[in-house]
């Protein structure tokens, strides 16, 4: 084996050890998909101990997508907040979903209900548990799916439009959002507290039923952990905003946008535009389906690497390929580009 073989092989072998690693010990990838007809603001709050992810809340605009990695043990909740408006410097507040931080980032505060949530429990090696809740009432559909992982990993969450079939004594503005009983009435036999504070003693009303019957598979009120809770191993996760689009709320509703802030730049750094008409398209970012056929760009935020040489696999192992690549995917790829340097390494032997 000459010098440099020998310099290299322990660092193709350390990358083998931790490609062969499984994803559930190294965390997750949430990807949040944008399918209704207006904005959404994902809010991210993690719970405590948990470490924050890279945003705590963002603009996500129509037909666009983001990802985010959390790590092994992240648990904490997801959102999609509606009808914000925010200035040039990032401060505003939403219509429903609203996190009362004043800006785009929710820095630690929760949703004010009433707001659909996805909740996320990562495993240490072990299941992951999830649910889509709608305790603290609904404001949008949204559904959860896992990919590449091992057990049930069920799909879950919400894709009826509940805005339209809720009843006027828990509507929310113009049919905007759907509180749950709780919020509207605010007795302990809603609320699950006080005497009602008990699986026993606290039962489904004829509003968490309603839920129920529309979204089977969501939390209608809080003892409804039967048929609410998921379990997945080593998997990466899907938050899907309207996943039947578009959304009956986007015909009565038109999301405005301050002068100025990214939406009305038609783009925005992190986000992939999966059918973005060509005057919405912005020189810098690679747009699916555009039918450009080229194989560089140049990014305008952070991991906007230039691939003037049309590399597939180069782009692929830095996460700027423009095709569209699953974490699992890419995963593969690399464990196969290792082992062929540790075949080449062993036959030089």
């Amino acid at each position: 084996m000459d010098p440099y073989s020998r310099r290299s092989f322990p660092i193709i072998l350390s990358l083998v050890v931790l490609l062969l690693t499984p994803r559930g010990v190294l965390g997750a990838t949430f990807t949040f998909v944008n399918r209704c007809d207006y904005t959404v603001w994902p809010g991210i709050l993690a719970n405590a101990g948990s470490p924050r992810l890279d945003s705590t809340g963002f603009e996500l605009p129509k037909d666009t997508s983001r990802s985010f990695l959390a790590p092994t043990g992240w648990s904490g909740r997801f959102w999609g907040r509606t009808g914000c408006t925010f200035d040039e410097s990032g401060s505003g507040s939403c219509l429903t979903g609203d996190c009362g931080s004043g800006s785009v980032e929710c820095n630690g505060a929760g949703a004010a209900p009433p707001a659909t949530l996805a909740e996320f429990t990562l495993g240490t090696g072990g299941q992951d548990f999830y649910d889509v809740s709608l305790v603290d009432g609904y404001n949008l559909p949204m559904v959860v799916e896992g990919t590449g992982g091992s057990g049930l990993c069920a799909s879950t969450g919400c894709s009826t439009d509940l805005n339209q079939q809720c009843p006027s004594e828990l509507r929310v503005g113009n049919g905007d959002a759907c509180k749950s009983a709780c919020e509207a009435f605010g007795s302990p036999e809603y609320c699950c507290s006080g005497a009602y504070g008990s699986p026993t003693t606290c039962r489904p009303s004829v509003y968490s039923e309603m839920f129920k019957s529309a979204c089977p598979r969501s939390y209608s009120y809080a003892y409804d952990d039967a048929t609410s809770t998921f379990t997945c191993t080593g998997a990466d996760y899907t938050v899907t905003f309207c996943p039947s689009s578009p959304s009956q709320k986007s015909s009565r509703d038109t999301t405005p946008t301050a002068a100025g802030s990214s939406q009305a730049q038609g783009s925005q750094s992190g986000l992939t535009y999966s059918d973005p008409g060509a005057a919405g398209q912005q020189p810098g970012l690679t747009y699916p389906d555009s039918g450009t056929g080229s194989g560089s760009r140049t990014g305008s935020g952070p991991g906007g690497n230039i691939l003037a040489d049309g590399s597939w696999l180069a782009g692929l192992a830095m996460g700027d390929s423009p095709r569209t690549v699953s974490p699992s995917t890419l995963h593969s790829a690399l464990i196969a580009y290792a082992a062929f340097y540790v075949i080449f390494f062993f036959r030089k032997l």
